[in-house]
């Protein structure tokens, strides 16, 4: 499976080790931005996908910014679909205490590529049963 990839940087995303599931994507800024604690700011990457159907390219933070700076997504996993031919821009959150500063080319996340079945919705008056049933959050202790 191959994903095409055009780049204004010229900089592909990669894998960093063997085992790698994720490969890091860069920043593609003109001049360095600040995301204050608390903040939020979409951080483009000059990345543009053409993913092909039935995959999607998921957008998750990296490890490292997450627990030595607090930067994570927004929206926790973000997903490209493979008709999306826009620029990939990444929502990145600081819940840190100081201020966290990009510049341009700095790996600010990762993407996985994942393989995705669609379902077919049915509409239904009842459900089976399950030992389980309708128990909720913490229905099976702490």
């Amino acid at each position: 499976m191959k994903i095409k990839i055009k780049t204004l940087s010229g900089i592909l995303p990669q894998y960093e080790t063997a085992g790698a599931a994720g490969m890091d994507i860069r920043a593609y800024i003109d001049e360095p931005m600040t995301i204050a604690p608390g903040h939020r700011a979409l951080v483009p990457t000059g990345m543009f996908m053409e993913i092909p159907e039935g995959f999607e390219v998921q957008i998750r933070a990296r490890s490292g910014l997450a627990i030595k700076k607090g930067i994570g997504l927004v929206n926790g996993i973000g997903t490209i679909d493979s008709d999306y031919r826009g620029e990939v821009k990444v929502p990145l959150i600081n819940w840190g205490e100081e201020e966290f500063i990009i510049e341009n080319g700095d790996r600010i996340a990762q993407m996985v590529v994942a393989q995705y079945v669609k379902a077919e919705i049915q509409a239904a008056e009842e459900l089976s049963e399950t030992e389980r049933g309708q128990g909720g959050f913490g229905h099976t202790g702490v």
